[in-house]
């Protein structure tokens, strides 16, 4: 029953039930198709003015006002205009962004996106230039078994704790290019990168800090790796702490922009 897919689930629910109760609340309807409503945990960061981008962004998220009040015929109305850049907060990397002719935002299939979650929890060793290694991954499969083909990998290192504070997050309080020599912050060595996709069938790479690839990386080598494999990112992610090693499952739906290379990322989990 572990390895069946959240979507599976949710089509099995659908055909055993052709006319849901409509009076049936959002707890029992989870109840029904997981086991249980209350089991969902929130990995995203809000959108907002202090929501942390790359250094050299320095326009951020803007949420403008456009309307907000009673309107002359009485009823209530707001409106907002938003702007921001594709790779800031919790956000979707899509291989494109650094892979030529690999998969856009809107290419990438819901199987790459859906799937069960293997956490690997470095928080206990890591430092901020920690570069996650073949031998914590194994590691981890020593424990857990190996990581299943379709597994939606989450790196937790517990950085996302300091999402609060921009420079211990990113190592620097500069913005601008001159700021890109100054990140710390813990990432993916370009070796595990390698040894997934030479000897796993994982459907993405999740990480709780700014990047996949380590503050000081400048080459971005484990991007290019997994990119180049169709194997999106997620970035920026948070409460992976809440999360068994396994056993949980992950939906991860990004804005659909037509052609991006990335963009805002709604992603949660449940946990058994």
């Amino acid at each position: 029953m572990r390895r069946i897919t959240i979507a599976a689930l949710l089509l099995l629910a659908l055909g055993c039930q052709s006319r849901p109760d409509p009076s049936a609340t959002r707890a029992e309807i989870l109840a029904s198709v997981f086991g249980g409503g209350d089991h969902w945990v929130d990995l995203t960061h809000p959108f907002s003015s202090r929501t942390i981008f790359w250094p050299t962004d320095t326009f951020g998220f803007n949420l403008e006002e456009l309307s907000y009040g009673y309107t002359d015929r009485g009823w209530f109305y707001s409106a907002y205009q938003l702007s921001a850049a594709e790779h800031g907060g919790t956000h979707l990397d899509a291989p494109i962004h650094f892979a030529e002719g690999r998969l856009t935002n809107d290419q990438i299939p819901l199987s790459s996106l859906i799937g069960p979650a293997a956490v690997v929890d470095v928080s206990d060793r890591v430092h901020s230039d920690y570069l996650v290694s073949i031998e914590d991954l194994t590691r981890w499969e020593a424990e857990h078994g190996r990581i299943p083909d379709g597994a939606i990998l989450l790196i937790r290192t517990g950085w996302d704790s300091r999402y609060g504070d921009r420079a211990a997050y990113l190592g620097t309080e500069l913005t601008g290019p001159e700021a890109v020599a100054h990140l710390h912050f813990p990432g993916l060595s370009q070796e595990a990168a390698e040894w997934l996709v030479q000897n796993r069938k994982i459907a993405a790479v999740g990480i709780d800090t700014p990047s996949i690839d380590y503050g000081q990386s400048v080459d971005f080598e484990a991007h290019r790796v997994l990119f180049e494999k169709d194997i999106p990112g997620f970035e920026n992610l948070t409460n992976l702490g809440e999360l068994p090693p396994t056993g949980s499952y992950v939906v991860a739906l990004p804005m659909l922009i037509e052609g991006g290379s990335g963009g805002p990322l709604r992603i949660i989990a449940y946990r058994p």
